[in-house]
């Protein structure tokens, strides 16, 4: 197994054991770092910060120095740039809602555990060609949910490759594409929401984190 690949499995195995990761996107940076406190307490030790907001960068970086137990990840990581200042300011692991071959190959130069975009088997056996093991199954639900992905997966099982679905999942489905063998992990798109957090509905949040932690137990 190459360095790049141990690299990606030890942050996978990690994903794993926490089954569910809140996708965000947090317009400002206290706002970033009471949601993780939020996260950490209550034992989902997970997040993806996503690169659509201005506050992204610095989240990430100040999350992870305070909460170093966390696996905090980026999201919308769409250029090398972004790449770079992902993993400069800590993220453990990023990822994309599609495939660029150019940002991959930047993530495998820099032993960088990136997880790109497929909803389709050419975008995935380009993406493994270039030594991708671990992707992003996005929009999952739009795309055609668990009964695509597993269509998907069949010719590819003998690969021993992981994928994380993202995208229209919620407490009600995601329970499905857990119980997938090649799914140990999945975005939790419904935690919390930017609504949510603006209005500063931290109770509420935390009710929906304890939920989800509640449910992960499950697989």
């Amino acid at each position: 197994m190459s360095s790049y690949n141990q690299i990606v499995e030890d942050c996978v195995s990690k994903l794993g054991k926490i089954k569910i990761v809140p996708v965000l996107a947090i317009e400002s940076v206290e706002d970033g770092i009471k949601m993780c406190e939020i996260l950490n307490d209550n034992n989902l030790k997970a997040a993806e910060i996503t690169f659509r907001t201005d506050a992204a960068e610095e989240i990430i970086r100040q999350a992870s120095k305070k909460f170093p137990e966390m696996v905090i990840g980026a999201g919308t990581v769409l250029n090398k740039e972004d790449l770079h200042r992902a993993f400069n300011a800590g993220a453990k692991f990023a990822v994309a809602p599609g495939f660029n071959p150019t940002v991959v190959k930047e993530a495998v130069a820099n032993n960088y555990p990136f997880f790109p975009g497929i909803a389709n088997p050419s975008q995935f056996e380009q993406a493994y060609e270039l030594g991708v093991r671990m992707f992003k199954f996005f929009p999952a639900e739009q795309a055609g949910g668990v009964p695509f992905l597993k269509s998907l997966l069949a010719p590819y099982k003998h690969l021993g490759i992981k994928i994380m679905p993202t995208g229209g999942l919620n407490t009600t489905n995601i329970g499905d594409y857990l119980s997938i063998s090649e799914v140990p992990a999945a975005g939790g798109t419904w935690l919390g929401k930017s609504t949510d957090i603006e209005a500063g509905n931290w109770d509420e949040i935390t009710k929906l984190v304890q939920n989800a932690v509640k449910l992960a137990e499950k697989f």
